[in-house]
């Protein structure tokens, strides 16, 4: 199929398709003998497994890292380490959005005359 097919077979946009090969996330296609690229089957898993991993929050970085694991017979264990380290990630960040969470909170219950004199500290007079 062509870039086109597989960009509308797949919901990316040519643009994406285009960027995610420039960038190493897809492999480059081969080409048919009048320079068109050709794509599998295999571009269609390829792009449904990267759709999924940005939903789970994953980079772009960490997405090509998988897809070359995948490539090379991933075992259980080294997929295993992959989602675990994730997960410690996304632990870490919902703390600092808790930690934000309660800084925001608490700005909510400080009294007007304390912001406004908080906000005043930041005015600096015309010359």
């Amino acid at each position: 199929m062509t870039r086109g097919e597989l960009s509308q077979r797949t919901g990316l946009s040519m643009a994406t398709i285009r960027y995610y090969e420039n960038n190493g996330v897809l492999p480059a296609p081969k080409r048919a003998a009048n320079g068109y690229r050709i794509y599998t089957d295999d571009y269609l898993v390829k792009i449904k497994f990267i759709k999924d991993a940005k939903s789970l929050g994953y980079s772009l970085k960490e997405i090509q890292e998988t897809l070359q694991l995948l490539s090379q017979e991933m075992d259980e264990t080294t997929l295993r380490e992959i989602v675990q380290k994730k997960i410690v990630e996304i632990e870490a960040h919902i703390d600092t959005l808790h930690t934000l969470q309660s800084l925001l909170l608490g700005l909510l219950k400080t009294p007007q005359t304390d912001i406004q004199n908080y906000l005043k500290s930041f005015h600096i007079p015309d010359k």
